[in-house]
């Protein structure tokens, strides 16, 4: 018996959500009226999805990787605000805040903020071109949402 790589073994996990998912999926009760797009559809195929790329991901032929054993230790001596794992805390504290003020000031600023603070703390440093990306998607977004699949965002 051959041992598994991590790649194998969070491929086995993320099937197991995917299926979790889509028996939850089955779940949801159609819609009385015939239509061509039903409630249950996008989170079937997105449970569908999930359950393919955790395939694709158990059969993918694992690559080394240049210095995947070695530590970075300039990155972890740096400033503290800039370790691996203060943007993990950073980035997980950006999310609960743009989670809580999504309401207050709608989701085209809440998510145009994530975006931008985000980007900015992770060192991109063109604010104009940050700044005009994050809108633009979010927007798009927005749009999308609100005119094309008639879902109410509080803007």
């Amino acid at each position: 018996m051959t041992r598994l790589n991590t790649n194998q073994w969070l491929a086995l996990v993320l099937a197991l959500v995917a299926a979790a998912y889509l028996a939850m999926a089955w779940q949801i009760p159609t819609f009385p009226l015939p239509r061509p797009v039903d409630s249950d559809l996008f989170p079937k195929v997105l449970g569908v999805s999930l359950l393919l790329l955790a395939a694709l991901l158990f059969f993918e032929k694992p690559s080394a990787i240049a210095g995947a054993d070695e530590i970075d230790h300039e990155a972890t001596n740096g400033p503290l605000l800039f370790t691996p794992w203060a943007r993990v805390i950073v980035t997980s504290l950006a999310i609960a805040a743009y989670a809580f003020l999504l309401v207050p000031l709608g989701f085209v600023l809440a998510s145009t903020l994530l975006s931008v603070g985000l980007t900015a703390y992770y060192g991109y440093r063109r604010h104009g071109i940050n700044l005009a990306a994050s809108l633009g998607v979010v927007l798009a977004l927005y749009l999308t949402m609100t005119r094309v699949m008639d879902v109410y965002l509080n803007p």
